[in-house]
């Protein structure tokens, strides 16, 4: 085997390690719902118990955040307008293929997410805080902020982008079971489905989103070549 088909297969190793453990996370939030489902409406004791925790009256700054919480991380703001705007800051500076994987993640998560939430029909808990759709599981949110974590750490693999993509996934997690909206186990099915989906989307697009990488990595060649012949 030559040097270059060598790099290649070196190239596919993070790519299929991508793939496959998105398939994996997205089938153990298929298990989770099939446990849900045939185990009957009662909720597991740990979402019991997680629930109890915010039983009593909600405190005000902490449901002023859960609120926010639920604003920007569903609806039209998470659904369309999150993917939109960034989809736009990757095609004007040049990433085009990666404004598509944003916008294919986005889509692929919020379709699977309503598959789920219809093939299984759990029922929300019954002092839910605030109106919301058919189907506790997964969650909506959860998914939400797991695809864009995921996108956002393959986009730009840096340790604090991951950092934040945590924390934005774990008090997503928090706001939707502080508004009694979702069972726990809800979130954590909604976070495997949206950082499955994200990372078997990123497999997919590895190759195209080399493109763009290869393209600006010329830009910034033939810039850096012009300013030094303009100085010299």
């Amino acid at each position: 085997m030559d040097a270059t088909a060598t790099q290649d297969v070196l190239d596919t190793r993070p790519q299929r390690f991508r793939a496959t453990v998105g398939i994996v996370l997205v089938a153990l939030a298929c298990g989770l719902g099939a446990w849900v489902f045939f185990r009957g409406p009662s909720p597991f004791a740990i979402d019991t118990w997680w629930n109890q925790l915010f039983a009593s009256a909600p405190s005000q700054p902490v449901y002023v955040f859960a609120i926010f919480m639920d604003t920007v991380g569903g609806h039209l703001t998470a659904v369309l307008i999150v993917p939109v705007l960034g989809a736009a800051a990757l095609f004007f500076s040049r990433r085009r293929w990666s404004a598509l994987y944003f916008l294919s993640a986005s889509v692929g998560s919020a379709l699977l997410v309503q598959a789920l939430k219809h093939t299984f029909g759990r029922a929300r808990p019954e002092d839910i805080l605030i109106l919301s759709d058919f189907g506790s599981f997964p969650s909506g949110h959860a998914a939400n902020a797991a695809t864009i974590a995921v996108v956002a750490a393959v986009l730009f693999p840096k340790v604090w982008v991951r950092i934040v993509g945590v924390a934005w996934v774990v008090l997503m997690a928090f706001s939707r079971t502080y508004l009694h909206a979702h069972w726990l186990s809800d979130t954590v099915g909604g976070a495997l489905v949206g950082a499955g989906a994200a990372l078997i989307l990123a497999a997919a697009f590895s190759r195209l989103r080399a493109r763009d990488e290869d393209r600006l990595a010329i830009r910034r060649a033939r810039k850096a070549d012009a300013e030094a012949a303009t100085s010299s």
